[in-house]
């Protein structure tokens, strides 16, 4: 990794704004919140990041210690609100306002239609969606005292391919295009811009583990128009555009990055 004393590392973009510029990520731990993490460490951002796990967080944070600022790692369940709340008080108090939240938590647990019950559905939509929505809420008024911000929502394209197998997480995901609208709209006056990324199959060590097979590999030649694995790292550069100043007209909008499969 390469720090902001430093080139961005290959032929990627830098981004001045987002130096020193106070970032929240759930889900930070692993995976596609770990690119985030990373990506807005190595622009120069004052991040803070929440997870479950904790020693893959604090480990994370420990790794990227050289960077302008060391990311703030916070153990969080996103699905207690309070403690949601809690942990963005403390990188408020620890970075100053936030002016840009990741929205990335999620859990893309596969489960069958008869098997679903009201306290699993619920439970489902709570680690999938409702987080988003009281994050949103809880940053609001740093976004507004910083004169603008960046709310990036995590999506999924699973709900527009009407994929099988887990119902639950594809009605939270395609409520997320209905939430950024809602919130671009009342928080546009403010400044403060909401978008969708929507990732594709990401080939995080989690997908890979649980479920890449054979049958995974060919519908990923068949569905993608690119030829090539979908990374953590292509989605963090969108997220990094989206929450620069380059994008500073761009609200309410889907940002499908899924190598050309919907």
């Amino acid at each position: 990794m390469t720090f902001p004393d430093h080139p961005v590392p290959g032929p990627y973009a830098r981004y001045p704004s987002l130096v020193d510029r106070t970032v929240f990520i759930t889900g930070g731990a692993t995976g596609i919140g770990a690119a985030f993490v990373s990506h807005f460490a190595a622009q120069g951002a004052r991040v803070a990041f929440c997870d479950i796990d904790t020693s893959a967080g604090e480990a994370l944070a420990d790794a990227l210690g050289e960077a302008r600022t060391k990311p703030l790692f916070l153990t969080c369940d996103i699905t207690d609100i309070g403690g949601l709340k809690g942990a963005i008080a403390d990188a408020r108090a620890a970075l100053g306002p936030i002016a840009v939240l990741v929205n990335n938590a999620a859990n893309d647990k596969r489960h069958a239609i008869a098997d679903v019950t009201p306290e699993f559905f619920d439970a489902g939509i709570a680690v999938n969606l409702r987080h988003q929505f009281f994050a949103a809420q809880a940053v609001i008024e740093d976004m507004k005292q910083h004169g603008g911000g960046s709310i990036v929502n995590l999506g999924s394209i699973s709900w527009m391919l009407k994929n099988g197998g887990m119902p639950v997480y594809l009605t939270a995901k395609a409520a997320i295009a209905g939430l950024t609208r809602g919130l671009a709209r009342d928080l546009g006056p403010f400044g403060i811009r909401v978008n969708t990324l929507v990732p594709g199959w990401v080939m995080t060590e989690k997908q890979k583990r649980l479920w890449l097979d054979e049958a995974g590999l060919r519908a990923l030649k068949a569905g993608q128009c690119l030829d090539g694995e979908l990374l953590p790292e292509d989605l963090a550069r969108m997220a990094l555009f989206l929450a620069a100043d380059d994008s500073r007209m761009v609200t309410g909008q889907d940002f499908v990055v899924d190598g050309g499969w919907v």
